[in-house]
């Protein structure tokens, strides 16, 4: 897998570009800002973006969809549960004092377990709601995208309209936790980290550490 990461946008998350270094097809994970910055990197790397895959509706997060699609065509995909999120992400970033473009309507909504292809990759998308009722993760090839669920040493705030502590743990354990340990966590903040690592000494899980 071709992987670069981004901080972008005015909160600095983490844009993902995973691509097949066959086929060079790509898809892009959380442009939440910075967009023409993305679209150079795709451009010197000779990708073709085939999907726009926003892991959560928060306006952070989706910024840049619509540069990105105009520019490239490509297919956005969200959950259903976050269009809402997505549709009220101009007045969300006014709240911050960002003036952000509206997102296009998604091409489709994701689906619990469903696979997207990318070239030779398959991306397997994991339904963790609780930071918002349509949060993904996606996973693959032992890489898991895990948005605003889990973090090096933290886990998603749940205070936000559509917050769900219980629903995030419930997430985080029964969906996220039960992967390899060697697996490798690319969050929406923040540094990279892994399944085993965050068993261990994530403070928010090892208080439930016998669910694990």
């Amino acid at each position: 897998m071709i992987l670069h990461s981004l901080a972008v946008g005015p909160l600095d998350v983490n844009c993902y570009v995973a691509a097949c270094p066959r086929s060079r097809e790509a898809l892009v994970i959380d442009p939440g800002g910075d967009e023409e910055r993305i679209w150079q990197l795709l451009t010197a790397q000779r990708l073709t973006l085939r999907y726009v895959v926003n892991t959560h509706g928060h306006f952070d997060h989706v910024g840049g969809n619509a540069y990105l699609v105009k520019q490239s065509g490509a297919g956005l995909l969200i959950h259903g549960r976050d269009l809402k999120l997505l549709e009220a992400m101009s007045s969300q970033g006014a709240m911050f004092g960002c003036r952000l473009e509206a997102s296009p309507p998604p091409a489709r909504f994701l689906e619990d377990k469903e696979v997207l292809t990318v070239g030779d990759l398959r991306f397997t998308v994991i339904h963790t709601p609780g930071h918002t009722q349509g949060g993904v993760s996606l996973l693959a090839e032992g890489h898991l995208f895990s948005g605003d669920t889990l973090f090096a040493g933290s886990v998603g705030r749940t205070d936000l309209p559509g917050g769900d502590y219980d629903l995030l743990m419930a997430s985080i354990h029964d969906r996220l936790l039960i992967l390899p340990d060697e697996t490798i966590v690319h969050p929406g903040h923040g540094p990279e980290t892994t399944i085993g690592r965050e068993k261990i000494h994530n403070p928010f899980l090892t208080e439930n550490r016998d669910r694990i």
